[in-house]
């Protein structure tokens, strides 16, 4: 990825300018964040805190990537005429409807499962959810099962409707 310029898309709107100055300000931030985990991580003598603080560092990466794709999109679909953005226009209708509904609808059923097992697993951890970090990482898993759901949902309403 590479380093975002200050300067807006050429022939920006209004709305592109203040979308890319926040955009670009979070870039900004969210690299400043992973600078400030990592410290933590190196600093710290606990090796639970450590792990932890790598999560939210795998986590912050990711955060940092989607918002510079973000900015990169924008700047790409001001520009008009540049190439396709890093993050696609939908197209769910483009494709098969009927096929991005079915394994819309497979995913949704796997992902349903897998939310059932990480309840029924958080409950068996109960008893040493004070006393190991495993209770804490089953509870984010779920949270990311949630969030998978909420995106397939997304894909689901989006491809199954005539807006297009």
């Amino acid at each position: 990825m590479t380093d975002l310029s200050e300067k807006p898309p050429v022939g920006a709107s209004v709305w592109e300018r203040d979308l890319w100055t926040h955009l670009t300000s979070h870039v900004r931030a969210e690299r400043a964040m992973l600078e400030e985990y990592q410290a933590a991580a190196d600093a710290t003598g606990s090796k639970a805190l450590q792990y932890l603080v790598g999560l939210l560092i795998d986590d912050e990466i990711r955060h940092h990537k989607i918002f510079q794709e973000l900015a990169e999109s924008l700047r790409t679909c001001a520009e008009l005429g540049q190439g396709e953005p890093v993050i696609p226009a939908m197209d769910f209708h483009q494709a098969d409807k009927r096929e991005v509904l079915d394994i819309t609808d497979r995913l949704l059923d796997s992902e349903r499962l897998d939310a059932a097992e990480l309840k029924r697993l958080r409950k068996e951890l109960h008893d040493v959810k004070d006393t190991t970090l495993w209770g804490v990482l089953v509870e984010q898993m779920q949270r990311d099962t949630d969030k998978h759901i909420a995106l397939l949902r997304f894909v689901k309403r989006h491809a199954g409707s005539r807006r297009f």
